[in-house]
């Protein structure tokens, strides 16, 4: 895809979002629609993978550390072909493969169970080593968040993949600056972020986390890098959505019906705008 095709799947991406939130009544769209652009980056353009055998030893890992936006992360496995996209719409439900947060035991595309917030990275760090050790060629790249950052056990994991020197991995912090309490440098300051991944051995890039060409630069840049690569990428929570963008309220918090369709709305006529800048109308 170019870069016109990958922000047109993030956009559709972003209406999957809200409407299965909207349709569950519940989950977090805040943080899925900020990290839409690096997951689409990843599904659709930076990951080798096979939806059709969805265990085949050669393919990259991707892991959501940060499991409650497990929409997003099930928006891209549906569009990317590993189960029907009808399925979205049943988010939620009781004996639903698609649960609150991710079950790799439930989700065919699902490399791990997550939602306990900073255990991603410590798992990530075993499976890269583990895949190292079996001469596996496979890359494992690891999205969190700036709020799950003040979990400890984040940094432990930094510290270990640094001493093992892994190679293949690279984390992907979400910077939006905000998480369920309010804004994260008022909760408990996690910044400078990417000085302290410098200070454990990372060599670390900044992007713009809503920029498809930086993203795919900077994970095309991560696979290089010799030792454990991290990227800082600053997004908005709630991107596309003028009344979620920013707004720590809706972390954890389904549109009602009228704003659903407001959101829809906005989202498609940014779709159409896309389109028009690439004389696709």
């Amino acid at each position: 895809m170019d870069i016109q095709e990958l922000n047109l799947t993030a956009n559709l991406l972003r209406q999957d979002v809200v409407s299965m939130v909207a349709e569950a009544g519940s989950g977090h769209p805040g943080g899925s629609l900020s990290s839409t652009d690096i997951v689409t980056a990843l599904f659709f353009n930076s990951l080798n993978h096979r939806p059709d055998e969805p265990k085949w030893p050669d393919r990259d890992r991707f892991i959501l550390s940060k499991g409650h936006c497990a929409p997003i992360l099930y928006a891209a496995l549906a569009r990317s072909g590993y189960f029907p996209v009808e399925d979205l719409l049943n988010l939620r439900k009781i004996d639903c493969h698609l649960q609150g947060h991710p079950d790799m035991h439930k989700t065919v595309g699902v490399e791990i169970s997550s939602g306990s917030l900073g255990q991603g990275l410590s798992v990530s760090v075993g499976i890269a080593l583990a895949m190292s050790l079996d001469n596996l060629p496979g890359h494992v790249f690891t999205l969190m968040g700036d709020g799950e950052s003040q979990e400890g056990e984040i940094w432990e994991a930094a510290m270990a993949a640094a001493h093992y020197k892994v190679s293949n991995l690279t984390g992907i912090v979400d910077a939006n600056g905000l998480q369920i309490d309010g804004f994260t440098k008022d909760v408990m300051n996690v910044e400078p972020l990417e000085a302290k991944y410098q200070a454990f051995g990372w060599t670390t890039r900044q992007i713009d986390g809503h920029d498809m060409q930086q993203i795919i630069e900077a994970l095309d840049w991560s696979r290089s890098v010799e030792g454990p690569a991290a990227i800082i990428a600053k997004t908005v929570k709630g991107k596309g959505v003028s009344f979620m963008e920013n707004q720590a309220g809706w972390h954890g918090k389904a549109p009602a019906s009228e704003q659903r369709e407001q959101a829809l709305a906005e989202l498609r006529e940014q779709a159409e705008t896309l389109r028009s800048s690439a004389g696709k109308a």
